[in-house]
């Protein structure tokens, strides 16, 4: 039999149990319930931001709300109910786009729903 120092065979059996424990550990944490439900809750939080986003500058191209700016309120200058749709003709022009929009969400949920009913 070869020369095994009883020391080092030990010394070396510990080594491998404690990165056996930590991989059991990480496999556990990384399959828990708990860990896939945070994954699957940010992805979709990343993908509902990506689409709000991508919706967001498609309307407001089609709509033409990238137009100049409004010039700044002075300090006695008030933002009143009259003053939030200073440019009736765009809000007369986003209106059904916001409709369609909508009627789109809807009919998308109501698909989803649907289709998880069958399952």
């Amino acid at each position: 039999m070869a020369d095994i120092d009883p020391d080092e065979l030990e010394r070396t059996i510990e080594r491998t149990r404690a990165d056996l424990a930590r991989t059991v550990d990480a496999i556990a944490d990384r399959v828990s319930p708990r860990r896939v439900a945070e994954r699957g809750v940010a992805r979709v939080r990343a993908n509902a931001e990506h689409l709000l986003s991508t919706v967001g500058s498609t309307v407001g191209d089609v709509v033409g709300l990238a137009g100049p700016p409004r010039p700044a309120l002075g300090p006695d200058e008030g933002e009143g109910p009259d003053d939030l749709w200073v440019d009736r003709e765009r809000a007369r022009e986003l209106a059904p786009v916001l409709i369609g929009v909508g009627a789109v969400l809807v009919v998308g949920a109501a698909i989803m729903l649907w289709r998880r009913r069958r399952r």
